[in-house]
């Protein structure tokens, strides 16, 4: 029996099983299973596709600029047009589906930040599975700053559909990862240490750990409520957790009610907007650049003066480390050490290594190794 076959045989099981007080443990158990089976699944695409190139490829896409954000949408939500409106990029638009057959950049230049924004092709239920160019387009989105999720206005309930199948291919969208610290050992059994209340038994933690491998260690718990997906999330090793926004498109197509009644389907987490008829389009750039959480580093070169007007624009977060792999990728291989002044400094000038985190309008000196270019 293949993985295909072993995991619909699990999901079946669960199906048929009632879900009770008396079942949670069996089903925790079984997700772990098909879990550990996707992520098998997984790394055996991968690891033909880097030699052949095969469908299930990623999009080879460059990553530039400040922040990357991709465009998620079903096809013909209007992703297209949307990314030439929000950057100087020519997105092929037409009236049919899947116009878009590969990822097209655009860069999107505001407040300062240069913001590289991906249209990619539309996805259909079941990409996370394969189906369409579900798994190319997934693995871009992966690795961005910020998912836009692009709604047509006749179809918000698609919204669901997105999250499940972005999910389903391990990207979690407006989460943090959950503080659970697995400690591994070769001998003395598993230890179980919860520091909070949790939604899971002790017995539970302790065999899904046991069908990820994990048969020895210190399993250190501080998540509150923790339950079993988020258990198998942390041993997957394999999610992402990605900030995103909705967009719902098209509203020069329907009237303020309609606007409203869609509210009362999905919630008010969306932005109403036309791409079409340039409808909130700065209102779009805005929560952009607001959700990426920006901060300005001003960089002050050893005996210069503070360069006040053009700041390097990073994410709130950001290290020193960070900061020099954005100037040249040998920055960090000739550190010696350096300055900082502002609210991260315990004091002015304070020396400091490549994992100091910084804060908004930190100058920054870096000092180089002698003899490095």
């Amino acid at each position: 029996m293949g993985i295909p076959e072993k995991i619909k045989a699990i999901q079946d099981e669960i199906h048929k099983t009632q879900i009770n007080k008396a079942t949670e443990f069996h089903i925790g158990l079984l997700k772990a299973k098909i879990a550990k089976l996707k992520r098998e699944q997984e790394a055996n695409i991968h690891g033909r596709t880097v030699h052949t190139g095969g469908e299930n490829a990623g999009f080879d896409v460059r990553k530039a600029g400040d922040a990357t954000v991709v465009l998620i949408g079903l096809p013909s939500v209007g992703k297209s047009t949307l990314l030439n409106r929000l950057t100087n990029a020519k997105s092929r638009v037409a009236s049919y589906q899947f116009t878009t057959l590969t990822a097209v950049p655009g860069m999107m230049d505001y407040r300062g930040a240069r913001i590289q924004v991906l249209d990619l092709p539309g996805i259909i239920e079941g990409a996370a599975a394969g189906k369409g160019f579900g798994r190319r387009v997934i693995s871009v989105a992966r690795g961005a700053d910020l998912v836009l999720l692009v709604l047509d206005v006749f179809q918000p309930q698609h919204v669901g559909l997105l999250k499940r199948e972005l999910a389903e291919a391990g990207i979690k969208l407006d989460e943090q990862p959950p503080d659970v610290v697995i400690e591994k050992t070769s001998t003395g059994g598993l230890s179980i240490n919860c520091q909070v209340p949790i939604k899971m038994e002790e017995r539970s933690v302790k065999e899904i750990a046991r069908v990820y491998g994990i048969h020895n260690g210190r399993i250190i718990i501080r998540e509150p409520g923790l339950t079993d997906d988020q258990f198998i999330d942390v041993l997957s090793e394999n999610r992402v957790y990605t900030k995103s926004l909705v967009l719902l498109n098209k509203i020069d197509l329907v009237n303020q009610g309609f606007v409203k009644e869609v509210q009362s389907q999905i919630g008010n987490n969306f932005l109403p907007i036309s791409a079409d008829a340039n409808i909130n389009i700065d209102a779009v750039k805005e929560a952009i650049y607001n959700k990426l959480d920006f901060i300005r580093v001003y960089m002050r070169p050893k005996g210069g003066e503070t360069d006040y007007k053009e700041p390097m624009i990073v994410q709130r977060g950001s290290t020193v480390g960070d900061i020099c792999n954005k100037i040249h990728r040998s920055m960090a291989r000739n550190f010696k050490y350096a300055l900082v002044w502002g609210s991260s400094a315990k004091f002015d000038a304070q020396k400091v290594g490549l994992d100091h985190v910084l804060a908004d309008e930190d100058v920054l000196t870096i000092v180089k190794n002698p003899g490095a270019l």
